[in-house]
């Protein structure tokens, strides 16, 4: 199934759903420095995603994609952090988590479909 629209890209969606829940979550956290930090990288995944797909080159679509893989990987070692720090609890780091590794995995799998072209 060839992809129209980068709104249609399931990890796309899904980062845009983690981006509204992590905004939730820290968006009144007063470590100023963290909140910044895990905002900006949880907003780059979908945002990685969408911009390497308007690209119009796989090239340049899976440069972004692994761009948009690490800021993924960002988020999750944010999260563990926040863990440690008490500023989430540790259900609620886990369930984000997991989320992130279905993300990663989800765009790892877009990685290697644009790959054995």
């Amino acid at each position: 199934m060839k992809i129209i629209r980068f709104e249609d890209i399931v990890a796309w969606q899904k980062a845009q759903d983690l981006a509204v829940e992590i905004y939730n979550i820290f968006r009144q956290h007063k470590d100023y420095g963290f909140r910044d930090q895990i905002l900006r990288a949880v907003v780059s995944i979908s945002n990685n995603i969408a911009e390497g797909f308007e690209r119009n080159s796989d090239n340049d679509f899976m440069r972004f994609l692994f761009i948009s893989k690490s800021s993924c990987s960002e988020v999750k070692s944010m999260l563990y952090l926040s863990e440690k720090l008490k500023y989430i609890e540790e259900k609620q780091c886990r369930e984000l988590i997991k989320k992130c590794t279905e993300i990663i995995k989800i765009i790892s799998g877009l990685i290697n479909s644009i790959n054995n072209k």
